[in-house]
C-alpha cells in the first residue's frame, strides 16, 4: 500500500515538473532567412519563436485564431503594455454581446493576462492569458495568446518596433 503511495507522490511531482517545464521557453534551432529580434509565429505548430542569430530562437507555447480567425503577415509591435484594460473588438462583442464595453486590467476576467504587446496595422496582440489551458489550440480571433509567464519573458526581451512575422 505504501509503495503504490510512493509512486503515486512521485507521479504527481513528475506531472508537475513537466507543466512548469512547458511553461519556459526552450532554446531551440529556427530555419529561414530571419533577423536576430524577429518574432516568428508559425500558426500550424501553435508557437512562437524569437529568434536570437542565425539558427537559434527562444520557443514558446501560444494559442492561435481559431478556424476563420487566422492571418499570416509582416507587422511591427506597436505598442507594449502591462496589465492592460480589454475593450472587446466589434467581432467579439457581436458574438459575445453580454460582455463588457471594458474589463480593466488586472481583473480576473481580462483575456489579455499580464501583458499585452500591440500589433500595427489591425486589433491584434500578443499577450497573456486568464485561460492557461488555451495555449496550445486554435482559440483565439486572431490574437497570439501566450502563458503569462512566457509573456513576462517575451515582453522583456523585445521592444516596440520589434519585427513579427506570421506564417501558417
Amino acid at each position: 500500500m505504501m509503495a503504490a503511495s510512493a509512486t503515486g507522490a512521485v507521479i504527481g511531482v513528475m506531472a508537475a515538473m513537466t507543466t512548469t517545464a512547458s511553461a519556459r521557453p526552450e532554446l531551440v534551432g529556427i530555419a529561414g532567412d530571419y533577423s536576430p529580434g524577429t518574432i516568428v509565429v508559425k500558426t500550424s505548430e501553435r508557437r512562437l519563436y524569437l529568434v536570437l542569430d542565425g539558427s537559434h530562437a527562444m520557443r514558446y507555447p501560444v494559442g492561435v485564431g481559431k478556424a476563420g480567425r487566422q492571418w499570416a503577415g509582416t507587422t511591427r509591435i506597436d505598442g507594449k503594455y502591462k496589465n492592460p484594460a480589454w475593450a472587446p473588438p466589434a467581432d467579439v462583442k457581436r458574438d459575445k454581446p453580454e460582455l463588457p464595453d471594458v474589463i480593466p486590467g488586472g481583473s480576473p476576467r481580462n483575456p489579455m493576462g499580464v501583458a499585452a504587446m500591440t500589433l500595427a496595422g489591425g486589433e491584434y496582440a500578443i499577450h497573456g492569458t486568464n485561460v492557461p489551458n488555451s495555449v496550445g489550440g486554435y482559440v483565439s480571433y486572431g490574437c497570439i495568446r501566450m502563458l503569462n509567464q512566457d509573456i513576462t519573458d517575451l515582453y522583456d526581451r523585445v521592444s516596440i518596433g520589434t519585427k513579427v512575422v506570421v506564417t501558417r
